[in-house]
């Protein structure tokens, strides 16, 4: 999970968290690695969102993990709530996404993702702004043969059977 594509930030105006955190180990990552790599980004986490209501539901379930997980979740919930710039973070409206889980499920469920896209991508390391933003190369500029699969659309009922499991 990381990058992001329509240059919207979470953390800094056009990065996400995980890239504005560390650039360069992105940039490594995405430049100098061939493997299969498949990206969730910030702005594909948002538009697959959950309800909160299913967060609660999840949450709610009478085990160990899903105490353990309550507490945990608790300051990001009370963050959400309150937080103005939080929601100006968020693209396509409240709801409850777990950003990293949505990489988990791609690597353990091989038809979790419905809608993908191959495109080449870098890594801003230069710019005031921009430092960090993930850059799609939809024109060719780059000349790289390597392209990452970009996340579009999953099986949000999928996610939410594994999602409650975990929590069993």
């Amino acid at each position: 999970m990381g990058g992001n594509t329509d240059s919207r930030g979470n953390t800094t105006m056009c990065a996400e968290f995980n890239f504005a955190a560390d650039p360069e180990a992105a940039y490594i990552v995405l430049n100098r690695f061939f493997c299969p790599t498949y990206i969730a980004t910030w702005e594909f986490c948002c538009e697959n969102k959950l309800p909160w209501s299913f967060c609660d539901k999840w949450l709610a379930q009478d085990t160990d993990k899903a105490r353990f997980m309550k507490s945990v979740f608790k300051h990001t919930m009370d963050t959400v709530a309150s937080c103005a710039r939080f929601q100006r973070e968020m693209t396509a409206g409240p709801g409850f996404v777990s950003c990293d889980s949505y990489a988990m499920a791609a690597a353990i469920d091989d038809g979790f993702v419905w809608v993908s896209e191959p495109v080449a991508v870098t890594v801003e390391l230069q710019g005031t702004y921009t430092r960090g933003m993930m850059v799609l190369d939809k024109l060719g500029v780059l000349e790289k043969e390597h392209q990452v699969v970009i996340m579009r659309t999953v099986d949000l009922e999928s996610f939410k059977g594994l999602l409650m499991d975990s929590l069993k």
